[in-house]
């Protein structure tokens, strides 16, 4: 599924750990380190089966080889029975009685339980319904499968089971889309124009098929007799049974289901949309927030950025008003690369003078490295401007995707802000960071969330400030407009889908207060519509961490560390809010302490 099967879990691959390097950090975690209250740790085992159970390719990562070859059941039979599952476990959980846990336990608690009622809450408000989004969907995810490492023949064999369950997949998939249809759960159809083009990119002819590339590269001890043989299989099913899917699936989506989808934007028109909503709400802020709190959050916030930037366009010597500033940043060619090469290469030589700036600011470090790559050109038209795409391998980097479509809208002076947050200081750091930290249960190695994660990228958009970045205003100015743009997302998100704003209206909020392409503006806001929420934890998560900060620093005076403060925060992985600021002030009562 696009969100509802593994809502939490990142496949994130396997690793080493990293020794923790600085004394602070060795304190914050060693609670992790106890042992797990035992009616807690059978929560957790249940919890984590259930999530094998329901992901073939993260139980084959992880080395279950009875999982090898197989596709994820999405029929109702096997949902409804997961959904079952959770309810059952949720119960369990909330049934442990936590004054008899560990500071560590109580954590492990919350996060679990956090996750089991977002599962059980998806599948109520039938998020299963939605397999696709305003960038993509199930249709290109699955192709991922093509990317697997084939290096004996049972690897080649794995994959043939793979495409010959694809049928089954889509038909299922299809049957999610259909119900939504029955039901008046779909996206918005003003947010699937164009959607077919994602399918269409995948009807090629065999030869060109990313499907049939694991088909034309063998390892050299494979015989000729193993090639051939492979070869000839790989074009008769990417021929006869993958192509025939995407193709009929496309005609389903042109003919069929973008024709009746629904007119409303707001996620509160959908049946019990307004419950669902606030839903969306708590659960990627992980606050008690309302949408209107949220909304009112993002007009101070939009208030105060457009302020600083105001001060940048003065800093410049413009003549002329703030939309003038904004129409100059968006036409003038100085600020556009000519060439995906120039871009690819601007994202990389920013990428190495981040990776600089590590030792001075953060006492661990990661061991697996980062590439840079443009997003894949299927899903490019409608996809966002940049994202981190980690590792499901241990022999393989995490990604910093660039989007090279359309450059004539990808800003140079948005080039550090983006590269800070997606690569490192930002996702990468943090993402891998998590991933080594092998004293943490599974389910929160492998989690993420969404205000945590982003609350992060965004922080890493701000420390560039103090690490030396942004010395041009321009630069400067797209770092504000990032800014300006999560804050704005505040507004726009809960005023399509709690206050009754059109997508005009959003679209105009949006390319008024920001420097971001016209092009961006939109597909930006076609993602909130289809994604409900999402875009609220960024700037959630991003106040919360700088609050954080200001106080250890207010706290600590002349001993405050920014290496410690930062292995602090990432010290137990992805954790909510209300844990975060938990265990800042477990780290400034033990920095206290300290001779």
């Amino acid at each position: 599924m696009f969100r509802y099967l593994l809502p939490s879990i990142l496949i994130i691959g396997l690793s080493g750990c990293q020794t923790v390097s600085t004394a602070a950090t060795n304190q914050v975690t060693a609670s992790a380190k106890q042992p797990v209250n035992a009616q807690l740790q059978t929560a957790i085992d249940s919890a984590w089966k259930i999530s094998l159970d329901a992901s073939p390719d993260l139980a084959y990562s992880l080395g279950d080889q009875s999982a090898a070859g197989k596709l994820q059941d999405l029929s109702p039979t096997a949902l409804n029975s997961l959904n079952q599952r959770h309810v059952a476990l949720l119960s369990e959980i909330k049934a442990i009685n936590r004054s008899e846990l560990t500071a560590a336990d109580v954590i492990n608690a919350k996060i679990l339980q956090d996750q089991v009622q977002n599962s059980v809450d998806q599948f109520r408000y039938k998020d299963h319904y939605i397999p696709l989004s305003a960038e993509s969907g199930f249709h290109a995810y699955i192709a991922s499968i093509a990317n697997a490492r084939f290096a004996k023949l049972e690897d080649y064999q794995n994959y043939i089971n793979q495409l010959e369950a694809l049928p089954a997949y889509f038909s299922q998939q299809t049957y999610w889309l259909k119900q939504g249809l029955a039901s008046g759960i779909t996206p918005a159809k003003v947010t699937l124009n164009g959607f077919e083009t994602s399918i269409s990119a995948f009807i090629v002819a065999v030869e060109e098929s990313g499907y049939f590339k694991p088909f034309t590269e063998y390892p050299e001890h494979f015989s000729d007799a193993e090639k051939i043989a492979l070869t000839n299989q790989g074009l008769e099913l990417v021929e006869n049974t993958v192509l025939p899917e995407y193709q009929a699936f496309y005609d389903f989506m042109v003919n069929e289901y973008i024709p009746n989808t629904r007119t409303d934007i707001a996620a509160s028109k959908l049946p019990d949309g307004v419950a669902f909503y606030e839903n969306r709400v708590r659960y990627y802020t992980t606050l008690d927030m309302t949408s209107d709190e949220v909304h009112q959050l993002g007009l101070s916030e939009v208030k105060r950025i457009r302020a600083e930037m105001e001060q940048v366009i003065e800093e410049v010597e413009f003549e002329g008003s703030f939309a003038d500033f904004l129409h100059f940043l968006r036409t003038d060619p100085q600020f556009y690369p000519k060439t995906a090469d120039e871009l690819l290469k601007e994202a990389a030589f920013i990428a190495k003078k981040a990776d600089a700036m590590l030792p001075k600011y953060f006492g661990k470090l990661p061991r697996q490295p980062y590439g840079i790559a443009p997003v894949p050109a299927e899903i490019a038209p409608k996809y966002t401007t940049g994202r981190y795409s980690g590792s499901n391998r241990d022999d393989e980097p995490g990604y910093y995707w660039v989007n090279t479509y359309a450059l004539d809208k990808r800003p140079l002076y948005e080039m550090e802000a983006l590269t800070l947050h997606e690569a490192v200081p930002g996702h990468h750091l943090q993402i891998s960071l998590n991933r080594e930290l092998t004293e943490l249960p599974s389910f929160r190695r492998y989690s993420y969330i969404s205000a945590f994660g982003e609350g992060w990228g965004l922080y890493s958009e701000y420390l560039g400030l103090e690490a030396g970045f942004y010395q041009d205003p321009y630069s400067n100015f797209g770092r504000l407009t990032y800014e300006m743009w999560r804050a704005a997302r505040l507004v726009v998100d809960t005023g399509m889908h709690a206050k009754g704003w059109r997508r005009q209206q959003a679209m105009d909020f949006m390319a008024s207060n920001t420097a971001l392409s016209l092009h961006n503006v939109t597909t930006e806001i076609d993602r909130y519509i289809s994604w409900p929420g999402q875009a609220l934890s960024y700037k959630i998560g991003e106040l919360t961490i700088k609050r954080l900060r200001a106080q250890a620093e207010q706290e600590l005076g002349e001993n405050f560390d920014i290496r410690a403060f930062h292995d602090a925060v990432l010290a137990n992985g992805s954790v909510p809010m209300t844990i975060l600021e938990q265990q800042i002030n477990d780290f400034i009562k033990q920095q206290q302490a300290a001779p």
